[in-house]
C-alpha cells in the first residue's frame, strides 16, 4: 500500500486563502446592506436580517481565521515517475493520481495576490481536465512544473 503525499504546499497560502476569505465576506457584506434596504422597504420582518447578519458573520469567521489553517494543513502532494499524487479537501476529500502518460502540458499561473506573496500555482492538464497545485514559492513552481513536463515527455512549459 502507498504512503500518503507529503509535499506541503507554502506556508503563505494561508495569507492568501485568508485575502479570498476577507474579500468574499465583503461581498457577503455588500449583499446584506442590500437586504437591509429591501426589507426597510417592504416591511419584511427584521429578525431574517438578523438572522442573515448571524450567518453572514459566521460565515466570514469561518472563512478568515478558520478555513485557510485547516485547508493548507490537508493540501498535499507528491511528484513520482509515473504519477502526480494530489490529496485535499476537508468534508469531501479528494485524492487524485495523475498518470504521467495522461499529462498533456503543465502550466504555472500566477495572479496579483500571488505575485505579492511569492506564489505560483501549477497546472497540469490532461485530456479529462485540469487539476492545479496551488500556492508553491515560484523556485519550487518552476521546478515542479519541469520535473513533470519531463516526466511526462511534454515540451510545452508555459510562464
Amino acid at each position: 500500500m502507498r504512503n500518503m503525499p507529503r509535499r506541503n504546499i507554502s506556508e503563505k497560502a494561508i495569507s492568501v486563502w485568508r485575502i479570498r476569505g476577507a474579500i468574499d465576506s465583503c461581498l457577503y457584506l455588500l449583499l446584506l446592506v442590500g437586504l437591509f434596504f429591501i426589507f426597510s422597504w417592504y416591511d419584511i420582518p427584521m429578525y431574517y436580517l438578523y438572522i442573515s447578519s448571524g450567518v453572514v458573520i459566521l460565515a466570514g469567521i469561518w472563512e478568515i481565521i478558520l478555513l485557510p489553517h485547516i485547508r493548507w494543513k490537508i493540501w498535499r502532494y507528491e511528484v513520482f515517475e509515473k504519477e502526480v499524487e494530489l490529496l485535499r479537501g476537508i468534508f469531501i476529500v479528494k485524492h487524485t493520481l495523475i498518470p504521467m502518460s495522461r499529462v498533456q502540458h503543465v502550466d504555472t499561473e500566477q495572479g496579483p495576490i500571488y505575485k505579492k506573496y511569492g506564489l505560483t500555482a501549477v497546472m497540469i492538464s490532461t485530456a479529462a481536465g485540469a487539476h492545479e497545485i496551488p500556492a508553491l514559492t515560484e523556485e519550487v513552481g518552476t521546478e515542479l512544473r519541469d520535473q513533470i513536463a519531463e516526466l511526462a515527455g511534454t515540451d510545452e512549459n508555459d510562464d
